[in-house]
């Protein structure tokens, strides 16, 4: 660890607070919005170009989830009222995506309450009816490799609550390609903490780490993760035991957390320089419910190979 690292702290510092306050205020002005605006909680909300043309939802998606999932097409709803149980078409989401997963969170807490997946589907129901104490939910919902007419669901409660479909393109992540030009000095400020972090590492809590940087992901998803310095190339080994049971998703930010690449992964691959300081994170997915029992014993190792090459090891 350099002199650099170092300097950075009283910045870093800065920056760590800078993200607290924004985070509380920019939350609570939103959810004091959602709680409001009763006629947009019953409509699907799609994380695209549409969606950040709204005055400060992209203040709120870099406070609330600045860890963007490019690999997914997502829609979030509520919150809506609940008497007892929630009802979501499962049919049309079959037909929109080859695999799935959904969230149901409780207002305004925002703690995850229940998650669906593809993996538990069963294929006889065509909707899926949710036991949930009387209150107020949102519903988050990722599809992983849509199909060619991409529909979200109707949704239901028994507070007399119909959320209807709603139909997307295809191409609704393209703007993804072109997040990262907006990056600006309020986002680098809100996350240059987060590099600094990755660079004291080894002497901080693991669960420190973990909370700062890591996304609030479904029950069924592992993360790997780490940072590169401009000159540094990275080699992520999967264990050939680990390659089909499992589909991993790596993607590429910026210092202010915008994406700059992405793909999916299936077994050895080295990774150029990317010329700028920047974090990687791996969302691994299992593709079996077996596999999904096995997730807690997969360790990803990250190891310095030399000044300019870092190696991940998943096992």
């Amino acid at each position: 660890m350099g002199i650099k690292t170092w300097l950075e702290i009283p910045f870093a510092l800065l920056s760590f607070g800078f993200y607290k306050v924004n985070k509380f205020v920019i939350g609570n002005l939103y959810t004091l919005y959602l709680g409001r605006n009763t006629e947009q909680s019953k409509t699907w909300r799609i994380i695209s170009e549409n969606l950040l043309k709204k005055p400060l939802s992209l203040s709120v998606l870099m406070t609330k989830a600045p860890r963007w999932n490019t690999h997914a097409i997502i829609g979030t709803l509520g919150p809506i009222p609940v008497e007892s149980e929630l009802t979501i078409n499962l049919d049309t989401i079959r037909s929109s995506t080859e695999s799935w997963v959904g969230c149901i969170y409780d207002f305004p807490s925002y703690r995850t309450v229940t998650n669906f997946e593809a993996l538990t589907d069963n294929p006889e129901q065509s909707e899926l009816k949710i036991k949930l104490p009387k209150g107020k939910y949102t519903v988050g919902l990722r599809y992983y490799h849509a199909k060619e007419n991409i529909v979200y669901p109707t949704v239901t409660t028994d507070a007399d609550i119909q959320v209807p479909t709603l139909k997307i393109e295809s191409d609704s992540n393209d703007f993804y390609k072109t997040l990262a030009g907006k990056t600006n000095w309020y986002f680098s400020a809100l996350h240059y903490y987060i590099f600094t972090i990755f660079q004291l590492r080894d002497l901080l809590p693991e669960s420190f780490v973990k909370y700062e940087f890591l996304p609030v992901g479904a029950t069924d998803t592992q993360f790997f993760f780490g940072a590169l310095k401009p000159d540094e190339t990275l080699q992520i080994n999967i264990a050939e035991s680990r390659r089909s049971p499992y589909s991993y998703y790596l993607t590429f930010y910026n210092r202010a957390s915008f994406p700059l690449s992405w793909q999916k992964l299936e077994g050895e691959t080295t990774i150029s320089a990317l010329g700028e300081e920047a974090y990687y994170l791996i969302r691994m997915r299992p593709n079996t419910l077996d596999a999904q029992k096995q997730m807690t014993v997969i360790t990803g190792k990250e190891k310095q190979l030399a000044a300019d090459k870092k190696q991940l090891s998943i096992q």
